[in-house]
């Protein structure tokens, strides 16, 4: 139970979401040293997208830390880190008009972004009872009751990280296109923006790709044990 090879599938997903990681952080931190043409700043590129589209009701915050930029839907607050707030940079222009993508997607309720939303409680509920329930039942041998509802429950972390991929790949999307029809970057610069939003893309494939190997992980234990 404890030592098999199916820790090679945590050890896959590990390295995967490190290798993301570690390629965000190398992309940004490139093209955070590429200023743009115009001298616009993340903050006022977040401001003019959301007023582009009609959205008055969304504050933009700072918020401390490196690559910590997000979207709070509840709170209607767009928070920009350190690094990115007031930098003229195309990589923290690139971050701020992507977190504005989920502000639109918010403002339009775009499907997948709510059904996301709709997501998070069940997966709060499922990540603090599916392990111990499945190590439970891995212990009492109740492989037909608690086994599987451990996995059941461990299961909707996986869908909540492949809902995230399409609302991560749309804002980026759109930030690119918004970004290139306002001309707030240059042509020449717009595809230094998308390898920065690419390369952040990436950490959400490899999430998703990591919460995937432990479910079947989690599969095959149970298989394995119940025979």
């Amino acid at each position: 139970m404890f030592y098999d090879w199916t820790y090679f599938l945590v050890i896959i997903g590990a390295v995967l979401s490190l290798w993301a990681s570690a390629g965000v952080k190398s992309s940004f931190s490139k093209f955070s040293k590429v200023l743009t043409a115009h001298g616009v700043t993340a903050y006022e590129a977040a401001e003019r997208i959301l007023h582009g589209a009609g959205i008055y009701d969304v504050k933009i915050e700072r918020v401390s830390g490196s690559l910590t930029d997000h979207y709070d839907s509840s709170s209607k607050i767009l928070r920009l880190s350190d690094t990115v707030y007031h930098s003229t940079s195309v990589a923290a222009v690139g971050v701020a008009a992507h977190e504005c993508g989920h502000a639109i997607q918010d403002h339009e309720e775009y499907a997948p972004l709510r059904l996301r939303h709709y997501l998070v409680p069940v997966v709060n509920f499922g990540n603090r009872l599916s392990m111990p329930l499945f190590l439970i039942g891995l212990l009492l041998g109740a492989y037909n009751t608690l086994v599987p509802i451990g996995i059941f429950l461990f299961s909707f972390a996986v869908v909540f990280q492949f809902v995230t991929l399409p609302v991560e790949f749309n804002a980026s999307s759109r930030a690119v296109t918004i970004l290139g029809e306002s001309g707030m970057v240059t042509v020449e610069e717009l595809p230094k923006v998308k390898k920065v939003l690419k390369a952040a893309a990436y950490t959400y494939l490899a999430a998703a790709a990591s919460s995937a190997l432990q479910l079947l992980r989690l599969i095959l234990i149970s298989r394995r044990r119940r025979n």
